[in-house]
């Protein structure tokens, strides 16, 4: 649990040379579950991207496993998706295997036989044959969790998956979430807003907030006191 996973140095991150946050240090250790939490604009999203190395760093290091290299299965939100594509389910699932079967080649049986596991294990097996666009916000995700699980991932990015879902949704997914981290000892990174499901699951706090990064364990950051020094807030 102490093996560091992650491990960013002097960071810099940004768009067009213009940084959002810079400075940023920390490690995220191999098997944690941890929540990145912040404001709109804060940079939650940037710092996954970056790490997933979707978009280049401004200045600074990004330290990974590379042997073998880490894999990542990415989940972003389901707004993400072109409401125009006239996928299945099934289709965005089997998109996860893409980086293990050559380009132009079709899907072996074998692939094909561990996205039904993955669908199943998410519980998207029975709608997943219904086009990605027609599904209810918590549908999509379960799907979109089933596409990085076919990944074979070492780590889960979640982008905001309970965005758009309703609450009864909200807490099956988190709890599904919680669930693959302790079966599957998969290093979790999730970006929310949802306090209390931060305290009820995570392990792990990077919260961003005007520029400066705190971390810690949940016991310690998520305090009255230190969300009301995050805030720059008195308590009365």
């Amino acid at each position: 649990m102490n093996d560091p996973f992650i491990r960013l140095d002097d960071l810099a991150i940004g768009y067009q040379g213009q940084p959002v946050l810079s400075a940023l240090s920390l490690t995220v250790v191999r098997g944690s579950f941890t929540a990145i939490l912040g404001a709109n604009g804060s940079g939650k999203s940037t710092l996954l991207k970056t790490i997933l190395g979707l978009i280049p760093p401004i200045g600074g290091h990004i330290h990974l496993p590379a042997n073998p290299p880490a894999v990542f299965g990415y989940v972003p939100q389901a707004t993400d998706f072109d409401p125009l594509y006239l996928l299945t389910g099934r289709d965005v699932a089997l998109m996860g295997v893409y980086g293990r079967v050559k380009l132009g080649r079709p899907i072996p049986p074998r692939e094909r036989a561990f996205v039904t596991e993955c669908l199943r294990a998410t519980g998207a097996e029975e709608f997943a044959r219904q086009q990605f666009a027609e599904l209810s916000g918590g549908q999509k995700q379960r799907i979109l969790i089933a596409r990085a699980l076919a990944t074979r991932p070492d780590a889960l990015v979640l982008d905001e998956p309970t965005a758009g879902v309703d609450a009864a949704a909200t807490q099956a997914l988190l709890a599904f979430i919680s669930q693959l981290h302790e079966e599957r000892k998969l290093t979790i990174l999730l970006v929310t807003h949802d306090l209390p499901l931060v305290r009820q699951h995570a392990q792990q706090v990077i919260w961003l907030h005007q520029g400066q990064v705190l971390t810690g364990t949940v016991a310690n950051v998520l305090t009255p006191e230190r969300m009301a020094e995050i805030f720059d807030i008195e308590i009365g």
